[in-house]
């Protein structure tokens, strides 16, 4: 750096600067600060980090800041006049060449780095330590490094729910013995099953047939065994919710639960009220954090009422009993 930056008169460094030396350092730079003062919130907002961003930036943004924007301006000068379709077609060859780029740099090998979903804590940490890391200029500032780290660490300890409900409640997801998440639906939601999956840094399509493993479904509903055994229930009829109460420890279903029920249920009133839930299960209880939680407003939406959701219940229903947990055959098809 010191020679690359150095003054006119050192040979070496006006050989770098004629060959664009000056310009790709910067260039490299600015793409790695970029890179990294973003970092935090795309793995925030979309659950995913690109590590070869760069490497992208490198190969593309020359073209973009020689022939796209330039062409672009000129387009919008010449196009009064008539003479503005060579400068779109320009463009359009600075955009092809962004686009090979990109899906160059995207089949590399590692090229997405998959991360699960965390809590707005780490992001604060992490975007204090960015400023102290930008704005100080004494040693005081590699105090933000750490809180980078600290920011890492939280994020790598955040604990992943083992059951996932939609608004709705057609859709719940329960994480099997494997560490991977199990659909039980009753309504086709692609959308919401990837969010799901990028969530739960898992790489797999929403259509991928390993998301049955473990389901049985009949007429009446569907069971998916947890880590421990015990079985979440989708209840579709209500006849089936005596059978689930005895063998199930938690049900989701649209109807009211039976008088002496075994099992924790959430009904489709609670999933109205609070929105989407997901479930974790820890020494003192089930952990239950909803889209819209009690007690919390906000200017669109007001809080919900404290009589529907506990932060903590305990997780009903005996120890699992043998049941067959194969799919049927129109669960191992995959959708259109």
């Amino acid at each position: 750096m010191p020679r690359l930056f150095a003054t006119p008169e050192n040979s070496t460094a006006a050989k770098v600067a004629l060959w664009g030396g000056r310009e790709l350092v910067t260039l490299a730079l600015a793409s790695l600060v970029a890179g990294l003062a973003t970092t935090p919130y795309a793995a925030f907002h979309f659950h995913r980090v690109t590590p070869y961003g760069l490497l992208a930036n490198l190969a593309a943004m020359p073209v973009v800041s020689a022939v796209v924007m330039p062409a672009g301006m000129l387009g919008l000068v010449a196009m009064p006049f008539g003479f503005d379709s060579f400068f779109w077609w320009l463009m359009g060859v600075g955009i092809d060449w962004m686009i090979v780029v990109t899906e160059w740099v995207a089949a590399l090998p590692g090229a997405i780095g998959r991360i699960t979903a965390f809590g707005t804590g780490p992001l604060i940490v992490s975007s204090l330590g960015i400023v102290l890391l930008g704005l100080l200029r004494t040693p005081l500032r590699w105090v933000g490094a750490g809180l980078l780290v600290l920011s890492l660490i939280s994020v790598v300890a955040t604990p992943q729910p083992d059951v996932l409900i939609s608004g709705d409640g057609h859709s719940v997801a329960v994480r099997g013995r494997d560490g991977r998440l199990h659909l039980m639906k009753t309504a086709k939601d692609t959308f919401l099953v990837k969010e799901w999956l990028s969530a739960d840094a898992d790489g797999r399509e929403a259509t991928d047939v390993s998301l049955g493993d473990g389901v049985s479904c009949d007429s009446e509903g569907c069971v998916a065994p947890l880590t421990d055994g015990r079985f979440v229930a989708l209840s579709i009829k209500p006849d089936g919710l005596a059978d689930d109460c005895t063998r199930a420890a938690l049900i989701v279903t649209a109807s009211p639960a039976t008088p002496g029920c075994q099992a924790t249920v959430i009904e489709l009133k609670r999933l109205r009220t609070h929105g989407a839930l997901a479930l974790r299960r820890t020494k003192q209880g089930l952990v239950t954090e909803a889209v819209k939680p009690r007690g919390v407003s906000r200017p669109w939406s007001q809080a919900a009422g404290d009589s529907e959701t506990d932060r903590e219940t305990a997780l009903g229903g005996a120890s699992a009993r043998p049941a067959d947990a194969t799919p049927p055959e129109a669960e191992l098809q995959s959708e259109d």
